[in-house]
């Protein structure tokens, strides 16, 4: 095993994760933390100064880069503090260390770590031999951090546009880049040419010549091209994408990215075909771009990882992939929102969470940005939203601006959910001479935007019982479909149990496997643009969609010669999954004759 723990925790929301290395990384459990709000990063900072009983100097937003500098300090901090946490575990005698046993008592049976701990522990060794090992042997959790690429607004002082190195993306970049961490930055949503580009001004990014990378690079992705492209492009930089983390396009918490169709299974089965030859040509790329530049030749292989996220549930799916695929990790996300232990979740989100149904969870057109958000049922941003609608005021106060990316209206930009843009675009929309019905629907979309960069802080500023007068109490949370198959607040001992196979965390029997579930996501989504192109006819679209029906085909047929074939894992449920791919493939035959007559 070359990580600690065969899982990770993916970035969730802005606040969900924002201060989960302090909770779980001297586990030796990796997390991901949003770069997207310095303001929270800041109050984090503060608070956890305070809880600490450590020196605090605010960086207010008049200091020369506060964005910057704000999340370098609060980086720096999570660094400093999580060593010392470990270190502690490291240093206390076994008998009476709680923190070493929950570490050894939480990895998975086949660790060598575990194995050979508890070896040394019958062999009867003493503290101080223990403790040379256990200060040799036990790593603490990567501190990753996620950018969201796109999200890259422009800023200004005084009305003077600042050059683009403080644009939001590349002032976190900075503050990552300039931290003390040794760990990753998880870059998602696409590609950002200029903001790659601007990674090759930092020194941390590089190899040394014995291949060791100081702060890697992993891309979120959802198909193999798009990764290859990406991996090619920064590699002509001389940077090196040290992992590709590939996430169900629909089966995921947050912004939903469909592909055109390519299903999770045949999509890791590509990378890992793939991964020698993408492995070898980004790297021959990379020694050229070295060389040019005159900086180290690594003499060793740089290290390539291919790790996976989005609906995992069972410790049998989880070690099915690992397996199949030849993972280095999978991402267990949605499931951590119950684990107070590892996240951040105030007291009634969590327990919406807790009841959530599969009717409670569905994809909206609520992001700003423009992509299908997943959603909560009866959230407390939405509801406040529809308040200010009922008042004749749609729209947010936009306290915060940081998806102020359109330009429609104003050059430095607004973002589509504030009270002005609304405003303004509702105003655009009165002077249109279009029917009532579809002026009613434009109307509601412009409304249906709302002030998620301000909602996915808001629940750990409850938590933490911090001020929240400037931005409200609404709280905008978003889990993946498998949330509704977890109905209890769970243990971070417990969760990992779960995972692992040593219990079972959730109580109903009736959760459809990673891949059906992914399946019917698509088939659904397919049907609804199907449906749509019966009022707004596209040729181009047409074409689109035969393409996107006939990758479903391809997975279906990978799936029932995954299932058939399959003679260890899934043996027991093999003949409800071909069931289930048969049914899918009944409704795609539908779904291609109302396409036939389109």
């Amino acid at each position: 095993m070359k990580n600690t723990h065969s899982f990770h925790i993916p970035v969730m929301g802005i606040g969900f994760t924002i201060d989960s290395p302090l909770k779980v990384a001297q586990y030796g459990i990796d997390s991901v933390i949003s770069l997207v709000d310095d303001i929270l990063i800041e109050k984090m900072r503060k608070l956890y100064s305070e809880k600490f009983k450590l020196p605090y100097k605010e960086i207010t937003d008049k200091v020369a880069d506060f964005r910057a500098k704000r999340i370098t300090a609060y980086l720096n901090f999570l660094h400093d503090q999580t060593e010392v946490k470990l270190k502690q575990l490291k240093n206390k005698a076994f008998e009476d260390n709680k923190n070493l046993k929950e570490y050894m008592a939480m990895l998975p049976e086949y660790s060598t770590l575990k194995i050979d701990f508890f070896r040394l522990l019958e062999a009867g060794f003493d503290f101080s031999e223990l403790k040379k090992w256990t200060a040799a042997h036990l790593k603490m959790g990567s501190i990753d951090v996620n950018i969201m690429t796109k999200v890259d607004k422009d800023n200004y002082t005084k009305k003077e546009l600042l050059p683009i190195e403080y644009n939001d993306a590349h002032a976190a970049l900075r503050g990552f880049a300039k931290s003390k961490l040794a760990s990753s930055v998880v870059l998602s949503a696409g590609m950002n040419p200029r903001l790659y580009s601007y990674i090759s001004n930092f020194n941390d990014f590089f190899p040394d010549e014995s291949g060791y990378i100081k702060k890697k690079i992993i891309l979120k992705v959802s198909d193999y091209r798009s990764a290859f492209i990406q991996g090619k492009f920064l590699a002509k930089k001389g940077l090196w994408v040290s992992e590709y983390r590939i996430e169900s396009g629909l089966n995921c918490g947050g912004h939903a990215f469909a592909t055109e169709g390519f299903l999770l299974g045949p999509v890791l089965n590509e990378f890992k075909e793939n991964k020698e030859k993408l492995k070898s040509e980004t790297q021959q790329l990379l020694i050229e771009a070295l060389k040019e530049a005159n900086k180290e030749i690594p003499t060793f292989n740089l290290d390539l990882k291919i790790t996976t996220q989005g609906g995992v549930g069972t410790d049998q799916e989880h070690e099915f992939l690992i397996k199949e695929y030849q993972l280095d990790s999978v991402g267990w996300g949605s499931p951590f929102l119950l684990v107070p232990e590892a996240t951040s979740v105030d007291d009634s989100t969590l327990e919406k969470l807790v009841k959530a149904k599969e009717e409670d969870l569905y994809l909206s057109n609520t992001s700003p940005l423009g992509v299908p958000f997943n959603t909560l049922k009866g959230n407390t941003k939405d509801a406040e939203k529809q308040s200010f609608i009922a008042k004749n005021r749609p729209g947010s106060a936009c306290p915060n601006k940081f998806i102020a990316l359109d330009k429609e209206f104003n050059e430095s930009g607004l973002c589509t959910a504030s009270r002005t843009y609304q405003f303004l675009k509702l105003k655009q929309l009165e002077g249109l001479a279009l029917q009532t019905d579809e002026k009613e629907k434009r109307k509601n979309d412009i409304t249906a935007k709302s002030c998620i960069c301000v909602g996915l802080s808001t629940s750990t500023l409850l938590l933490n019982k911090m001020d929240t007068k400037k931005v409200g109490n609404g709280v905008s949370v978003c889990p993946g479909p498998n949330m509704a198959y977890y109905d209890k607040i769970v243990s971070l001992r417990g969760i990992t149990d779960h995972i692992y196979g040593r219990k079972n965390m959730m109580t109903r029997a009736d959760r459809p496997n990673v891949f059906v579930k992914e399946l019917s996501l698509y088939t659904k989504h397919l049907q609804e643009k199907v449906e749509n192109m019966k009022t707004n006819f596209d040729k181009k679209q047409l074409r689109s969609l035969k393409k996107f029906k006939n990758n479903l085909e391809d997975g279906i047929n990978y799936y029932i010669n995954i299932f058939t074939t399959q003679k260890q894992t899934f043996v027991s449920q093999k003949k409800m999954l071909l069931a289930s791919l048969k049914i899918a493939q009944d409704k795609l035959t539908v779904i291609s004759l109302a396409l036939e007559e389109l």
